[in-house]
């Protein structure tokens, strides 16, 4: 009998755990009225999100750090650490007019020199997006305490996006300056401005948040603490969900075909909601610099072999929409979206694919192998590892002999984004709310950086669509804007350095009890400040 399918498997199962993480764990995680448990899932590598866009690390690091601004659900900004804002004529200056009588968590006070140094030292050097996100900036001005004006060598509208307490933390300068930004013990000990303070990390158990005292929104937080639980066993998760000794998990943790029978428990919320920035492309990524995926034939034979309606339905249980290209269709309210391109996803793909292999060269052998590589599936849930074992099996219908290596987030993180030692892997990547945030990072060739995670780890690289690129993040003229990322996308998917496989709906599951919680279009990355158990 499967574990989710009986209620007494899955008791043992929670009997098992909460033995495993020992009596402290089990103090920490009793359930309290005011005290939120979330699931999180693989455990977080760092909690430095100035240095890492990871799932896991924006979901805990959300409720400790404060940004300048955030967004309400048509993404448009509304008033964080900074209070108000003017955007000069031209377009070339911001001044952030920043609340006064904030204190750093250990007591300082937030002033626009942690603004300065957030965004010159730290942002625009070490963000995994920060790098061209901010390649505008000149330099953030602070005529006083509570004022920071970044000076823009050109127009940047796209930054007033880039500000959320995700996307764009605000770090103490006191803590970090004269450091090694990457290896500073604020990375794993963070101290910020936000509603919870961080308390204690026991590795491979939970984080724990306490309440900031002193936030500085009269009345919050809500709740008194919120502890994270790192479960990687998906039928766990449900159970935990079930039976409320967890409160919330997001980004589709829970296993998709469980989602129908939790949707029954009047206990239990399944939404979609709170995902709007994001606008995920679940692709494949090649090596492009690696033979066999150096020939753009191979790519694009790869390409047409992919059923993606498959994937969607039969591995995603119908959460999702099929993907055109590297802007997801959620573009299409700014014009910029076009599916006027090669489409890749026809019944006849794999015929398609042998013809082109065949006509490219690539000879099979007496067992009808062609060559042999590794798909490297992200360690981020059962769906990827289902989607690699699928992978596996559709490559080996054109002769591609693949076998799937599923590793730990952070060895996987390491070999794609630092030592390039792969052939293929998969992803799931955000568009967030203008290209140059989540666009531009996977296809420029600025972002081929060398421990840099989610950015271009194919590596492709053309001056042509790197012009582009370049042209439209300083296009004022949103029609000419639309027409360059138009052209952008049918260069990009002729080249394949991807596969774009489908638009993902990520799902949040939570207690029915639990309110206020999913206020913004980035979900459970957020501070969850407002968010309260109904008595």
């Amino acid at each position: 009998m499967k574990i989710r399918e009986s209620y007494y498997s899955r008791i043992v199962i929670l009997m098992s755990f909460a033995f495993f993480m020992g009596m402290s764990a089990i103090n920490a995680f009793a359930q309290k009225d005011s005290q939120l448990i979330m699931v999180v899932t693989p455990e977080a590598p760092t909690l430095a999100a100035y240095l890492s866009t990871a799932q896991p690390v924006g979901q805990v690091a959300s409720k400790v750090y404060d940004g300048l601004l955030e967004y309400d659900f048509n993404l448009k900004p509304t008033p964080g650490l900074a209070q108000s804002w003017e955007v000069s004529p031209d377009g070339k200056k911001i001044t952030f007019h920043l609340r006064k009588g904030i204190k750093w968590h250990d007591g300082k006070a937030f002033t626009s020199n942690d603004v300065k140094f957030t965004f010159e030292q730290v942002l625009k050097k070490y963000h995994p997006r920060g790098t061209l996100t901010l390649e505008a900036l000149d330099n953030v001005g602070t005529p006083d305490d509570h004022t920071a004006v970044f000076n823009l060598k050109v127009p940047a509208p796209y930054i007033l996006i880039a500000l959320s307490s995700y996307e764009s933390p605000i770090v103490p300068k006191h803590l970090l300056e004269g450091t090694d930004i990457r290896s500073n013990p604020l990375s794993n000990n963070p101290v910020g401005t936000g509603p919870f303070r961080f308390v204690e990390w026991r590795r491979g158990q939970y984080i724990r948040l306490d309440r900031n005292k002193d936030y500085w929104k009269p009345g919050l937080p809500k709740l008194d603490r919120i502890i994270v639980r790192f479960i990687s066993d998906p039928s766990t998760i449900t159970a935990v969900m079930e039976t409320g000794e967890a409160n919330v998990v997001g980004f589709g943790k829970v296993p998709l075909n469980d989602l129908k029978m939790l949707k029954k428990n009047p206990n239990v919320v399944v939404t979609t909601k709170g995902y709007e920035m994001l606008s995920s492309v679940d692709v494949l990524s090649f090596n492009t610099k690696r033979k066999p995926f150096d020939d753009v034939r191979v790519r694009q034979a790869v390409s047409y072999a992919i059923d993606r309606n498959f994937v969607i339905n039969a591995i995603h249980h119908g959460y999702g929409r099929l993907a055109t290209g590297p802007l997801n269709s959620n573009y299409k309210s700014k014009g910029y979206y076009t599916d006027n391109v090669t489409n890749y996803n026809l019944p006849n793909g794999v015929e398609i694919a042998n013809k082109i292999l065949d006509d490219a060269g690539y000879k099979r052998d007496a067992n009808g192998i062609r060559f042999e590589i590794v798909h490297d599936a992200t360690p981020y849930g059962e769906q990827w590892r289902r989607l690699g074992e699928y992978v596996v099996q559709v490559l080996s219908k054109i002769g591609i002999k693949a076998t799937l290596r599923y590793e730990d987030t952070p060895t996987w993180l390491r070999r794609i984004y630092t030592d390039y030692d792969f052939f293929l892997t998969s992803d799931s990547l955000s568009n967030f709310g203008d290209p140059v945030i989540g666009v531009h990072r996977m296809y420029h060739t600025n972002s081929i950086k060398p421990g840099t995670v989610f950015v271009n780890c194919s590596r492709w690289s053309s001056p042509e669509t790197d012009a582009i690129m370049d042209t439209a993040t300083v296009e004022l003229d949103e029609a000419k804007r639309a027409e360059l990322y138009k052209t952008l996308q049918k260069k990009l998917v002729d080249a394949a350095p991807v596969v774009w496989v489908m638009e993902s709906e990520n799902t949040t599951v939570h207690s029915s009890q639990l309110k206020e919680l999913i206020i913004s279009p980035l979900g459970t990355h957020t501070s969850f400040e407002k968010a309260y158990f109904e008595k």
